[in-house]
């Protein structure tokens, strides 16, 4: 039982609503956060080692196997809160080690359907994305350089741990590295509003086959750069004057589509 919230033992857990904070702590020293059961089990199953448990001292015995897998510290609800920031109302954290970062045309070599973010920065709807990408049937998940990281604690609880079942590696130098996809054999779709996409429906068999789906940052959508190095513009036809979806959502519809 750890009592006091300045304890070093509890140092991978300090103040996790700090993003900024956060961002430079966890992947420079190879770390993540997963917080919740089911999502901590979902990060053993996909074979992340983890470095530490942490829970509320009430579900510790409910939770002694995680024990077999590496150290579990109890602690009350005060010193949780006091530790990370928030009250910590699913019970239980873990810190995991990561695994090294993939190559994208690693990633891709077994793909059919990929996701392409760029700039996508806004952890909620990266995890959004990730969990829509595993439920429609997506292979893999692509970022830009400037993309929020998946492993942050808020996007695997978004995900609820399914950025542990898609394949993902970052394409770098961006927009550039758009021709490894290319290369791979794949369709580059550029997802956007702009009078000559065509709808989604209408992709040829050809286009669908293998095709990688390139989404933007909510509100500016794709840059003019990424545009130019796609091979065809596709849009969800809109209804009642609504111009856009949230790029989750969007993202949900077009994996969808292709993979229907």
């Amino acid at each position: 039982m750890i009592t006091d919230p300045d304890d070093a033992r509890l140092a991978d857990y300090r103040e996790l609503t700090d993003v900024a904070l956060r961002t430079r702590f966890e992947p420079p020293n190879g770390l993540f956060i997963a917080e919740g059961e089911l999502v901590i089990r979902r990060a053993l199953r996909a074979g992340y080692t983890p470095r530490s448990f942490l829970v509320d001292a009430k579900r510790a015995t409910d939770l002694s196997d995680f024990s077999d897998f590496s150290v579990l510290y109890a602690a009350e609800q005060n010193v949780l809160e006091a530790t990370t920031g928030f009250h910590v109302h699913r019970g239980v954290l873990a810190s995991f080690h990561r695994q090294p970062d993939r190559a994208a045309p690693e990633v891709l070599e077994t793909a059919r359907r990929v996701a392409i973010l760029e700039d996508v920065n806004n952890h909620t709807n990266v995890g959004a994305i990730f969990r829509g990408a595993a439920a429609l049937g997506m292979d893999a998940v692509l970022l830009s350089p400037s993309c929020a990281d998946p492993l942050y604690r808020r996007s695997i609880r978004v995900s609820m741990g399914e950025v542990f079942a898609i394949p993902y590696a970052r394409l770098d130098p961006w927009p550039a590295a758009l021709e490894t996809v290319r290369a791979a054999g794949f369709t580059l779709l550029a997802m956007t509003p702009a009078p000559d996409a065509i709808p989604m429906r209408d992709l040829t068999t050809a286009q669908r086959e293998r095709s990688a789906l390139l989404l933007g940052a909510e509100g500016p959508g794709l840059t003019g750069q990424a545009m130019a190095a796609s091979d065809v513009r596709v849009v969800i036809p809109m209804h009642n004057g609504v111009d856009s979806l949230n790029v989750a959502a969007a993202a949900a519809v077009a994996f969808y589509e292709l993979c229907r």
